[in-house]
């Protein structure tokens, strides 16, 4: 892979970057009020900011685009180095997208310390969005390991449970142990590459990823690596069984805060970008280890969402389901695999993320999210319950939405390389129509049980506007999947070929 684009302005740098400068007038400004309204504006002008790059995207291109680079460290071969290709460069908006709901989501139901809040959020939209520009496996990771400083606060200091605090240190603490492997097998690949090259440490050392993956590694350190990377992104994925995180996240902290965490799968994304193009032998070697991931991850993702009686676990495991479809495709290692989870991941930023900003919408007006708490709700809201149907049905893969050629991709490929995982995902879909539908019948629908229910108020303007965003991307990605098949496709196929398929 090589760069094939430069910019003349430096793009990526200003996308990195913006979000942190809005932090600068987040605190700048006299009344704390206006920090949601600095902080929708930087998200906005985020938003824009992807859009052009998207514009500059080249599709037919392979390799990496827009590319910057400088030294950062340059005793250990560390660079400043960003770029973008079909994997990543749809990441961006989605993001300032969902970022900006998250603005939203937080408008009237943070009343203390509203600068401080806005402020992480902002933080944290910037490391999220370094994430997937990274080109440097060390600046990858100090991205990575940024997330959890903003997050810390945001779950413990605005959590909505009593639990809030025991939830911040849980998910800190999986995800610092998640690190140290992670960290490992960047070092073990520069090392390994610096003893291939007959060079001395640390001069010889190489972190640039599109080097390492020039460099192909001898099967035993790969075997290494794979299952180093590999536990490092399930614990952020999550997969089971490392998801125990995620339900008490959703249950004790921000209900917008956790959109961010079940619409945005990391995990699954690092192990698309470095588990198997870095390890591709021991990647086809473990491939069962990786389907058996997947099935598991549905199946109890889906049964265990179909225990519940609160929206936001149910969400929660639904998330864990979903994520384990997407580990499916990967290990079909074709290309319905592929494009049918770089698809799913991006259907996770509006879907998921989407209806867990929903969720926030009716938590701020009732106070909870457990069924017997919100019966009839569909009376005074119907437009919040239309626009919560509707992503629903999406997660559920209902054709016209944008979860129907994700899925419809992941179970053609699964079926084609694995029969049974591939029936085994069928039966998961079945399970994601019978809770979700069985649980939102109950919340939405019946007699109205509550004083509370009855004189909610439905989405205000901002909140419709969001909404309609969302849905507008639900639907138009699902009448014409096209557009999203072509940005990804070069990517998918040079990824492919690094497996020899």
């Amino acid at each position: 892979m090589v760069a094939t684009h430069a910019a003349s302005l430096p793009l990526l740098s200003l996308v990195l970057f913006l979000p942190v400068l809005g932090v600068g007038a987040v605190w700048l400004a006299r009344d704390p009020r206006h920090a949601r309204w600095i902080a929708l504006a930087v998200m906005a002008l985020e938003l824009l900011l992807t859009l052009v790059v998207l514009g500059l995207f080249d599709t037919t291109t392979a390799g990496f685009q827009l590319v910057e680079r400088a030294a950062w460290i340059p005793t250990l071969n560390v660079d400043y180095h960003l770029g973008i290709d079909g994997i990543s460069v749809l990441f961006l908006p989605l993001t300032a997208l969902l970022f900006g709901g998250v603005v939203v989501a937080s408008w009237t139901s943070v009343r203390t310390m509203p600068r401080l809040y806005f402020a992480l959020v902002l933080l944290l939209a910037s490391a999220t969005q370094g994430v997937f520009l990274a080109l440097d496996t060390i600046l990858f990771f100090l991205f990575w390991e940024l997330m959890l400083i903003p997050l810390y606060f945001l779950i413990s200091l605005w959590g909505t449970g009593p639990n809030r605090r025991y939830a911040a240190v849980k998910y800190t603490l999986f995800m610092l142990v998640g690190g140290v492997p992670l960290l490992f097998g960047f070092l073990v690949l520069a090392f390994t590459h610096a003893r291939l090259a007959g060079a001395a440490v640390p001069g010889g050392l190489v972190f640039d990823y599109v080097r390492l993956l020039e460099t192909p590694l001898p099967p035993e350190l790969q075997t290494a690596v794979f299952f180093l990377l590999l536990i490092g992104f399930a614990v952020k994925a999550p997969l089971f069984p490392f998801h125990t995180w995620l339900p008490v996240v959703a249950m004790e902290g921000p209900v917008a805060i956790t959109a961010v965490l079940a619409g945005l799968k990391l995990g699954a994304y690092g192990l698309i970008r470095f588990v198997v193009p870095l390890a591709p032998d021991a990647a086809q070697l473990y491939v069962w280890l990786l389907a058996g991931l997947g099935v598991v991850g549905i199946l109890y993702g889906a049964l265990a969402a179909l225990a519940q009686t609160n929206l936001r676990r149910m969400l929660a495991y639904s998330s864990v389901s979903h994520v384990g479809l997407v580990v499916l495709g990967v290990a079909a290692f074709n290309t319905q695999g592929i494009q049918g989870a770089l698809f799913q991941l991006l259907s996770f930023t509006v879907v998921s993320g989407g209806i867990f900003l929903l969720t926030a919408f009716l938590h701020h007006r009732i106070g909870s999210t457990d069924v017997i708490s919100l019966g009839g709700a569909a009376r005074p809201m119907p437009l919040l319950a239309a626009f919560f149907l509707l992503l629903g049905l999406a997660g559920m893969g209902v054709p016209g939405t944008m979860g129907f050629p994700a899925e419809h991709l992941i179970l053609i490929g699964s079926l084609q390389a694995h029969l049974g995982s591939g029936l085994a995902a069928l039966f998961g879909v079945v399970l994601t129509a019978a809770y979700f539908l069985g649980l939102y019948r109950k919340a939405f629908f019946g007699p109205v049980r509550s004083t509370v229910v009855t004189d909610a108020v439905d989405l205000v303007p901002r909140e419709l506007a969001l909404a309609g965003a969302l849905a507008a991307v639900v639907v138009l990605a699902g009448l014409y999947p096209g557009a999203v098949l072509e940005t990804v496709r070069t990517a998918a196929e040079g990824w492919l070929a690094r497996l020899g398929q």
